[in-house]
Parts: C-alpha cells; sequence; structure tokens
C-alpha cells in the first residue's frame, strides 16, 4: 500500500480559519495534512511558521507545503529563505498552476486578506493538480538552485 502524500501547512495568527479550511479540504483530496499551527490567535511572528513549515518540506518530511498571512509576501520571503525551498505567493489560478509547471514550487503562500475562501481552495486545486513540465523549465530551476 502507497502511503498518502503529505503536505504541511501554516500561517500567522491571523490566518487560522481559513489555514483550517484549506487543512480539511487538502485532507478530503487524499493528502496527509500536517498543521503546524499556530492555533491560536495570540499574535505570532510569520517568519517563525514560514521556515518551520519549509523546513518540512526541505527535509522531505513532506512533499509540499501551503502557507497563509495577511498578503502572503511575508511568510513566503521567510519560506525562501530555506535552501530548497521555491515558494510562490498567488492570489489566482493561473498562477498557482504556473508556478508548479514551469518553477518546480514546492510550496504555495496566499494572503488571506487578498482571497477569500472560495478563491482560496480553487487556487490550492490548481497547485496541486498542476505537475513540473520539466526541459526548458529544469534548466532555470536549477539555476535558481545554484550555489
Amino acid at each position: 500500500m502507497t502511503a498518502k502524500p503529505r503536505i504541511v501547512l501554516s500561517s500567522d495568527h491571523a490566518d487560522i480559519e481559513l489555514r483550517k479550511t484549506i487543512a480539511s479540504h487538502v485532507a478530503d483530496l487524499g493528502w496527509d495534512v500536517v498543521d503546524i499551527g499556530p492555533m491560536t490567535s495570540e499574535s505570532t511572528h510569520y517568519p517563525i511558521h514560514g521556515q518551520a513549515a519549509a523546513a518540512r518540506v526541505a527535509s522531505g518530511d513532506c512533499q509540499l507545503g501551503i502557507l497563509l498571512c495577511g498578503t502572503g509576501q511575508g511568510i513566503m520571503m521567510a519560506a525562501n529563505k530555506v535552501k530548497g525551498i521555491r515558494c510562490g505567493v498567488c492570489s489566482d489560478t493561473f498562477s498557482a498552476r504556473m508556478i508548479r509547471e514551469h518553477n518546480n514550487a514546492n510550496m504555495l503562500s496566499m494572503g488571506a486578506r487578498v482571497v477569500g475562501e472560495g478563491l482560496a481552495l480553487d487556487i490550492v486545486d490548481a497547485f496541486l493538480n498542476a505537475q513540473f513540465e520539466g526541459g526548458r523549465h529544469a534548466t532555470r530551476v536549477d539555476m535558481i538552485e545554484a550555489d
């Protein structure tokens, strides 16, 4: 029997409800969801959560990750500090598909103050259903990974 693919979710304190909705949706799609919080609305720092989730993906513990903060920008920047992470902010389905197909993104970031629940779930679906195309894109991704 094949193990379910694993995905890590994290956010800052302002985006807990949307994160939980996404976690439930992704679990319904057959993913093993690792929700690393935060679990309360007490003020917290998005860099801590972005880097913790990125570490799970970079280590291979999880295949993909989804992050949330107010705009999606700050937590994405924190995640991209972790070697091996390619995280993009998306507020539309086309970009979510393209960051996987062309950039081999392994993490998705969204702004909870930018997208509503319905659009967020559509973006997640576009991200999860897309596959890296390789070819000329692989050369470019390799250039991103170069030290």
